[in-house]
């Protein structure tokens, strides 16, 4: 069953700024990750299954290990 992507809880990246910018905004769920582009919420959304996801994370500059 394909989740309902509009009833999650979409966020933004603090380092965000209001200049639209090209952000991308995540939500986090149990069962996957998905992303899309601030700028056009009605467009594509990229899922991920939570590991996966982690270790992208985890392989970013910057940013701390969870």
């Amino acid at each position: 069953m394909a989740p309902d992507l509009d009833r999650l809880d979409w966020r933004k990246s603090s380092y965000s700024g209001g200049e639209g910018g090209q952000c991308v905004e995540v939500a986090r769920t149990s069962e996957m990750a998905a992303v899309r582009d601030s700028k056009n919420p009605s467009g594509g959304v990229l899922v991920f299954n939570p590991a996966a996801f982690q270790r992208f994370l985890d392989d970013l500059p910057g940013l701390p290990s969870a």
